[in-house]
């Protein structure tokens, strides 16, 4: 019995996407089928361009088309995958989105300052972009925006059209923060009030354009300014970021159940300073290690990766140059790309789960 398109795809629906536990026939994901004898080609549109599981649903797929074809009594097909990419928004028709452009907007928390937050933001934002999403990235920390440096935004102009801020682009994020639109020297000795406004226009009066992630970088803590930021955009989930230390991830739980409070899901914790290189070689726990992950593993939230204490990594957060820490050394590009393809993995899990709700923080 020769293979046909109609063959395949139900072979095809006895393969589970192995994050969202539903078939890939179900899940909408298989694109095209073309059969040219012996040949076969299977188009596969994946939730995210940062994918990590594509390989093993490349295999699943060669198998599971090599089993129909064994018991049809075909002879070995050869099987071409071609994967594309598109994120799915979690929109809710019920609660229009102030960005409608934005398919998945997601804040970067932290307990306590100090902890690397918005390095960790610049490191999601440039690693998506660098996997092939379109990224942006907001500077939501009114008092002590850091990013214009970190991104270097130093000799950049801010313009507009009308109302309407346009964002800078580096290395291929949109990104705007309130430090270029204010005398770097002022203090910004705000209220709440305040600095929810120049939030407000900082999120809603930037031209985004389209977006497959926005990362929010929130100011630290768990005080009534972060919610009160927040609480205008609809949110796919946050990060939580912490150093390994128990003062550090005391304050980190406190975060997680800010969130969870709110009903906002927790995509997953990050532990930055995790480990130090020394010139001999060694590894040096400066901070301990591994906190951040049993912490993830005792509150049963994801956890996403760990980051080290690099050199590099600070002078080019000075230099504002955030793609070179993707060129430091192979081991360490791997990690924070893998940290960038998880948090990816678990929007496209969370979108799947919320059934297209998004969650907003509010506070009454």
């Amino acid at each position: 019995m020769p293979l046909t398109p109609d063959r395949i795809k139900t072979a095809l629906s006895s393969v589970l996407d192995p994050d969202l536990g539903k078939d890939l026939v179900t899940l909408g994901m298989v694109k095209n089928i073309d059969v040219d004898g012996n040949s076969i080609k299977v188009g596969i549109e994946l939730t995210t361009p940062a994918c990590p599981m594509k390989d093993r649903i490349r295999s699943d797929i060669e198998m599971a088309i090599q089993r129909e074809a064994e018991q049809g009594g075909n002879a070995s097909p050869s099987i071409e995958v071609d994967f594309t990419a598109r994120v799915r928004s979690a929109e809710n028709p019920d609660r229009p989105s102030p960005l409608p452009g934005v398919k998945h907007v997601i804040a970067v928390g932290a307990g306590k300052g100090g902890v690397g937050k918005s390095t960790v933001s610049t490191v999601l934002a440039t690693g998506l972009a660098r996997l092939g999403s379109q990224v942006g990235l907001l500077d939501g920390d009114i008092y002590g925006p850091s990013l214009a440096t970190m991104l270097g935004l130093d000799d950049m102009q801010p313009t507009a059209k009308g109302d309407i801020l346009d964002p800078f682009v580096v290395d291929g994020v949109k990104c705007m923060s309130i430090a270029k639109l204010v005398d770097p020297e002022k203090a910004m000795i705000w209220r709440g009030p305040m600095a929810h406004k120049a939030f407000s226009q900082l999120a809603l009066q930037t031209d985004w354009g389209e977006l497959d992630y926005l990362i929010v970088d929130l100011p630290p803590g768990t005080g009534d300014v972060p919610l009160s930021l927040a609480q205008l955009l609809p949110l796919t989930g946050s990060v939580v970021v912490c150093t390994p230390q128990r003062v550090a991830l005391e304050d980190a739980r406190r975060a997680v159940r800010m969130f969870q409070q709110l009903d906002v899901r927790v995509l997953g914790t990050v532990e930055n300073m995790s480990w130090f290189v020394g010139n001999d070689g060694v590894e040096y726990d400066i901070f301990g290690r591994g906190g951040t992950e049993k912490m993830s593993e005792a509150m049963q939230i994801p956890f996403l990766g760990a980051i080290p204490i690099h050199v590099k990594m600070r002078e080019h957060a000075d230099q504002g140059t955030p793609s070179l820490n993707f060129q430091i050394e192979e081991e360490l590009t791997q990690k924070l790309l893998g940290m960038c393809g998880e948090l990816a993995r678990q929007v496209s899990i969370a979108t799947e789960l919320d059934h297209g709700s998004r969650p907003t923080l509010s506070i009454s």
